[in-house]
């Protein structure tokens, strides 16, 4: 059997490719919406991807199974547990195998066999995994978003990104049961996770991309509680703020997305155009650099620089009802961008403009200093906005500070004051960066970011009582 690793560091999500050497069937396992690159480990490999799976309606990134099947003619295979409101949709969704715990296939020699694992989301599923051609015992299970190295997966996102009310603690209670299931399982079984460190779908994920079944009921902390109840507790607790574009990928993902070929390719606009498509309501993210965007940007436009889970910080203020236009750097990948960015959704893309088209009728970005930040707490001139996620606070804070997470700021506008001198922070001055430009789209004047890269506002935290 051939095992392939496939990894996204944008969304610290991971994917999968097995195949039968001697058939050259291949089955890809939980695929990203950019299927390249599984055709081209294919082809290397002299594989043909037959057959193509995932593990759950996912919310974090736009699934690749139709487009892979549609792409290389592979029988789709779904879940079909869960209750009515969760079954796919898919407009061929009639020529998809749909399996049920217990429920086993081949591919080639390998035998897939399906494990109801619920908690997470009430479809998921896991496939336990037999080589045929050299043991009649399995050796390892795609795990998806149930199992992780470290951690298991929350149970809270249909309601708290979803919006689906009520759904937590029953979702808590039945990835308890789905842990129990495991726990009596032969330790030596291989444990192929689909998210890694960095991914909101839990609170403590580990870098390491593998594990064994073994090391996990011995390390990992939901594999230590007798008592349910205590369990739900340790498992709803201190989970990340998830991402707003959540919730529009469990509704995308479940009725089936758009395919790649389908969509329309952004060109290069100039200025003139970006500013009238911003006054009929689009949104413009600008990718440049964070000291480009202070130094000069297009009033109402987002900062989000290119960097590792950038995408993340798009999704969490990309409106899906409205064209979205991009300023990126001069010679940037637009290829590269797109894929980013497609990943999560974002589909409706007119236009970009280069750094170097952007013209006149630039404002800059206002920056605070450490120096200031110490004469706001001493002489109360200015509020304190904190933006970091509720555990970063609660671990540490700056006294009489507004902790508002960066991703609840539209929700929480009333709660800003727009008469009062402003000083947005978080850990090291991203995320302050896209808040700051983001409450100044809303119309807010009095507000700087913290320019501290290397988190030094800590010293006045720890040097009060906080």
């Amino acid at each position: 059997m051939l095992l392939k690793y496939f990894y996204d560091e944008m969304l610290a999500q991971a994917s999968y490719l097995i195949g039968c050497a001697k058939t050259g069937e291949a089955m890809v396992i939980d695929p990203m919406r950019d299927v390249e690159p599984y055709l081209r480990v294919a082809a290397k490999e002299g594989l043909r991807i037959t057959h193509v799976t995932e593990t759950h309606i996912h919310a974090d990134f736009v699934s690749g199974v139709r487009e892979l099947a549609a792409r290389t003619g592979a029988q789709m295979y779904l879940s079909d547990m869960g209750d009515a409101n969760w079954k796919y949709a898919y407009p061929e969704i009639e020529k998809a195998i749909l399996v049920k715990d217990g429920d086993t296939w081949m591919v080639g020699n390998i035998k897939v066999q399906v494990i109801a694992t619920p908690g997470h989301t009430p479809e998921h599923i896991a496939f336990m995994i037999t080589d045929t051609a050299g043991a009649d015992q399995p050796m390892g299970v795609f795990t998806g978003d149930f199992l992780f190295v470290g951690d298991v997966g929350r149970p809270d996102l249909l309601e708290e990104a979803a919006g689906i009310s009520g759904t937590k603690e029953p979702g808590a209670r039945k990835q308890f049961q789905s842990v129990r299931r495991f726990a009596e399982l032969p330790d030596y079984l291989q444990v192929w996770p689909a998210h890694g460190a960095g991914s909101a779908c839990g609170k403590a994920l580990g870098a390491i991309p593998s594990s064994t079944l073994g090391y996990e009921k011995r390390f990992n902390p939901a594999f230590q509680f007798d008592d349910e109840d205590a369990f739900v507790r340790w498992l709803l607790k201190g989970q990340p703020e998830p991402p707003r574009y959540f919730a529009r990928m469990k509704y995308v993902n479940k009725v089936g997305p758009a395919l790649l070929h389908d969509l329309a390719t952004p060109v290069e606009v100039e200025r003139p155009l970006l500013d009238q498509a911003m006054a009929e309501g689009a949104m413009v993210f600008d990718l440049r650099s964070a000291a480009e965007f202070v130094a000069g940007h297009v009033p109402g436009s987002i900062s989000v620089p290119i960097r590792k889970m950038y995408s993340t910080y798009v999704g969490w203020f990309v409106d899906f009802n409205k064209p979205t236009y991009l300023v990126v750097p001069d010679g940037a990948d637009m290829n590269q961008i797109l894929k980013d960015l497609r990943a999560i959704g974002v589909d409706d893309i007119p236009g970009y403009l280069p750094a170097s088209a952007l013209g006149d009728n630039l404002v800059q970005l206002p920056t605070a200093t450490v120096k200031d930040l110490s004469a706001a707490l001493s002489d109360h001139s200015a509020v304190i906005l904190d933006m970091r996620n509720l555990t970063e606070y609660e671990e540490i804070h700056l006294p009489g500070a507004l902790h508002i997470p960066l991703g609840y700021l539209p929700r929480r506008l009333d709660d800003i004051p727009r008469d009062t001198p402003i000083i947005a922070h978080c850990a090291t001055g991203y995320r302050s960066q896209v808040g700051t430009s983001l409450l100044r789209r809303f119309g807010f004047t009095n507000v700087a970011t913290l320019v501290d890269p290397q988190g030094t506002w800590r010293e006045l935290a720890s040097a009060v009582a906080v």
